[in-house]
């Protein structure tokens, strides 16, 4: 099969490799569509910890397509099958599952491969996080499910009240999400982004106000204008993975207000808090990592439901081949999620 290789950062191939064949459990699937993803890029461009562990690799990760083959033991789907998968299944066995974080599972199963024409579905996410497709539904929409699904968890885990004012810093596919999804909810929107492109989507996507984070400081100043009283905003979330953005989070958010941790940072980074701040005015800083089946399952259920705009996401359509002529367009701000084609 045809698929994208990274060997290193800045080195990701388009070449002939063995095609997968499904073991018991597994199932393997022909890609209908993968989609670009901020974290792919930044594995392109310095490598990846946790999702790459060994070179050369396949990678990739948001993705729809038909069943091609089940292996031994495989009851819930059958070749011929529109299916979607998350990229990765928690244990349910260790301290984390047990206390109901299973997002912070110590053996999440990751899976990689979507820049390929087929992926093999391991059993542990076949039996969890392997799902049907109604046939309404495309496959680069459907691949939306996994983001979706941290975006789910991030606007739970904010605890972003009706009628509350939420400031997003990044205007891109995960600050598109957030913003929809808090929009839904009853909540003012301000959102901080670069671009005229970017910040043109964030109006599709319901913005209430729309700061360009090109004006440095001073935009730290109109989030808190345009907060009630001119507090700054009940809820921030930081979307960007940048620690000096996780710095302006802070700062433009008001007293008993929310911080979520949502963009990760490159390893290794830090950001400094003022103490006063933290313990006088009782701000909670929250760190959200990933998603859970449940979140999955609610994502794909909005999808199905149209109630997610896709179109202001699915910007661009390439072949598979074009990999890294797509992570430039997004590099440059003149794209937000690519639906790579095999």
């Amino acid at each position: 099969m045809k698929a994208v290789v990274f060997y290193r950062p800045g080195d990701i191939r388009f070449e002939e490799v063995a095609t997968p064949a499904p073991g018991p459990g597994e199932v393997l699937v022909r890609i209908g569509s993968a989609l670009t993803c901020g974290t792919d890029l930044k594995t392109y461009r310095r490598g990846h910890p946790v999702m790459i562990k060994k070179t050369p690799a396949l990678f990739g990760h948001e993705w729809a397509g038909i069943v091609e083959a089940v292996g031994e033991g495989v009851e819930s789907v059958r070749g011929g099958d529109r299916v979607v998968g998350a990229n990765s299944a928690p244990c349910h066995l260790c301290f984390p599952c047990r206390m109901g974080r299973v997002n912070l599972c110590e053996d999440l199963q990751f899976l990689n491969g979507a820049y390929a024409e087929y992926i093999r579905v391991p059993a542990r996410i076949v039996r969890q996080n392997l799902l049907p497709l109604p046939e309404h539904l495309s496959f680069a929409e459907a691949a939306l499910v996994e983001p979706l699904a941290c975006s789910l968890h991030g606007i739970e885990r904010s605890g972003v009240r009706l009628g509350e004012t939420l400031c997003i810093f990044g205007a891109g596919p995960m600050g598109l999400l957030l913003t929809q999804l808090a929009k839904r909810q009853g909540v003012k929107v301000i959102m901080v982004g670069k671009g005229q492109f970017r910040l043109t989507k964030a109006a599709e996507a319901g913005a209430d106000e729309i700061l360009d984070a090109a004006q440095g400081e001073r935009v730290l100043a109109e989030v808190r204008r345009l907060s009630p009283e001119g507090r700054g905003a009940a809820v921030t979330i930081e979307a960007t993975g940048r620690p000096e953005v996780w710095e302006q989070a802070v700062e433009v958010t008001r007293k008993a207000g929310t911080v979520v941790l949502f963009g990760g940072c490159e390893p290794g980074t830090s950001f400094r808090v003022d103490t006063r701040r933290m313990h006088y005015e009782e701000l909670m800083l929250i760190g959200v990592f990933h998603h859970t089946p449940r979140h999955i399952r609610e994502a794909l259920g909005l999808l199905e439901q149209g109630l997610v705009n896709t179109k202001i996401l699915l910007t661009h359509q390439m072949a598979l081949s074009s990999l890294p002529e797509a992570f430039e367009l997004i590099a440059r701000g003149e794209a937000i999620k690519v639906a790579l084609t095999p």
